[in-house]
């Protein structure tokens, strides 16, 4: 119940920051227009070469930029960071609570603000866009329950992959590298850039088993109808593996953290 407390608190803080929410949607909503131009311009020169359709495309993309909040990878809590480096962590570290389900409370409901607020008017919108511009409604109801599935163990393993920047942060002097490298290398991998189906076969049978895929490639392709039936199901179980692995991990370098801390600056 205290780390439910954690979340609930923290949910309700983020939906204060409406003002940034709407900046948000009107980037967002700048950015899926591009995209969805630059992929247009590709389509017309061969669309029978691409792996997804382009109405599946335009729904992966909206989809995307519409849950950003739950899978972007540079969306940390910047909190947490300086506490570390300057040591106030180590008044997070006399409370009675585990500051690692305590973290992850907080970065979860963090993100499930800050995509309340963006998420109904961009699908809002994009829903009412002409044909194919706009997201498609979902193949059936079972692919609609497996997306909602999918979303929920993608927006743990962003957290749980988070989790272990925060904890790597305690052995360094400066998270700045850590956070470079997991962002720029996650986007990637995870589909952020370019959607994984784009990728030469080889390359992307390997993407796909990664814990990377595990974030936003699986929802965003049930949803489009790229991916379904066994291949999604398939994917689901991935899914929950690499939640349990990356989790388990990081709860190992929590327990180091808690055995042996240097408080830099005192």
């Amino acid at each position: 119940m205290k780390y439910l407390s954690f979340f609930r608190l923290r949910f309700a803080t983020g939906l204060q920051y409406r003002t940034a929410a709407l900046a948000g949607i009107v980037t967002q909503f700048a950015w899926g227009f591009m995209e969805i131009m630059i992929f247009k311009a590709f389509y017309r020169a061969d669309a029978a070469s691409f792996p997804m359709s382009f109405q599946a495309t335009v729904s992966y993309i909206w989809l995307q930029q519409a849950f950003l909040a739950l899978f972007a990878a540079w969306m940390m809590d910047n909190e947490i960071f300086p506490m570390i480096i300057n040591g106030d962590v180590a008044y997070e570290l006399c409370r009675p609570v585990s500051i690692y389900n305590m973290w992850f409370a907080r970065n979860a409901a963090n993100r499930l603000a800050r995509a309340a607020l963006r998420c109904f008017p961009i699908l809002a919108v994009a829903a009412f866009l002409p044909k194919p511009y706009g997201i498609a409604a979902p193949a059936s109801l079972p692919c609609f329950v497996m997306f909602l599935l999918a979303m929920v163990l993608g927006l743990l393993v962003t957290v749980s992959f988070c989790m272990l920047i925060y904890m790597l942060t305690f052995f360094t002097i400066s998270p700045e590298g850590l956070r470079m490298l997991f962002i720029s290398g996650t986007e990637f991998l995870a589909g952020g850039v370019i959607p994984l189906p784009f990728f030469p076969d080889k390359m992307r049978a390997v993407m796909e088993l990664l814990p990377f895929a595990a974030m936003q490639n699986v929802a965003l392709r049930i949803y489009s109808g790229s991916m379904s039936g066994g291949e999604a199901g398939r994917a689901l179980l991935l899914q929950l593996f690499w939640l349990v692995a990356v989790t388990g991990f990081g709860k190992i370098l929590y327990r180091l953290v808690e055995k042996k801390i240097i408080v830099q600056g005192g």
